[in-house]
């Protein structure tokens, strides 16, 4: 009969279960440790490549931020920072934002993708705004996740962004990015988001986000690499000869 594992090398008798588990385990630990020091890698090269990390859509204060992350859901950050400044002469807060019909939203964002429902939900969201918060931006994301058209991504930005508080939003070029990097399995954007807290310092988040978006739009396109090709892919994984099959997030 077995007496049980042994510390040091597992169970070398009759008994398969615990010596299985010891082998199992041992790379394991081996793979996270790997993944930590990618982790930090990648921290120390964006760190010096975007030492400054500007919020690429165009904004003055929560109200317009939260407004533009909200008309970036499937559309690009340029196409947005061009209809917003007609749309924000307009409506510069909740109340008068509040006070246009959906047709002249509408009419400012047309070009965007989803517009009729973009110029619904902010509407709707200006109202709320007036009538629950009076008329300021909720620093929650239980309360930003509550308003039409606002979900995780966008109040985690919001909260980033325009309150500092740490947050990991994940789009689809981090999403994208951290299976390249082998830091998450890409299994939905909740597991990215979930990875990228746990291998980053929560100090880091904020800034971490952005310089991952900044880094795939100029490196690690979803057309340019994959996985093999860009200078951070390849200080990772030197000896990798095939791409990497991304899950869309």
């Amino acid at each position: 009969m077995c007496a049980g594992p042994s510390l040091q090398t597992g169970c070398g008798g009759g008994c398969g279960g615990a010596g299985r588990r010891r082998r199992v385990g041992a790379p394991a630990i081996a793979s996270a440790l790997r993944q930590a020091e990618r982790a930090a890698l990648i921290l120390r090269r964006l760190d010096e490549l975007y030492p400054e990390t500007p919020v690429p859509l165009d904004h003055h204060d929560a109200f317009t931020l939260l407004v533009a992350v909200l008309l970036s859901a499937q559309c690009t950050d340029k196409k947005v920072n061009e209809v917003t400044p007609a749309l924000f002469a307009a409506g510069p807060d909740p109340a008068a934002m509040a006070a246009l019909p959906e047709e002249t939203i509408l009419g400012h964002i047309r070009q965007l993708g989803l517009a009729r429902t973009k110029a619904k939900n902010v509407r709707r969201l200006a109202e709320l705004l007036l009538e629950r918060h009076g008329g300021a931006v909720p620093a929650s994301f239980e309360a930003l996740e509550a308003l039409p058209g606002v979900g995780h991504k966008t109040a985690s930005v919001v909260m980033a962004q325009a309150f500092g508080v740490p947050a990991f939003p994940v789009d689809t070029h981090i999403h994208r990015l951290a299976q390249r990097w082998g830091l998450s399995s890409g299994v939905s954007v909740t597991r990215t988001e979930t990875d990228l807290k746990r291998l980053f310092p929560r100090d880091a988040w904020n800034r971490l986000h952005l310089q991952i978006i900044f880094y795939g739009r100029e490196h690690c396109t979803a057309r340019a690499c994959d996985g093999t090709v860009c200078p951070l892919c390849r200080e990772l994984y030197p000896k990798r000869r095939q791409g990497v099959a991304t899950r869309k997030a």
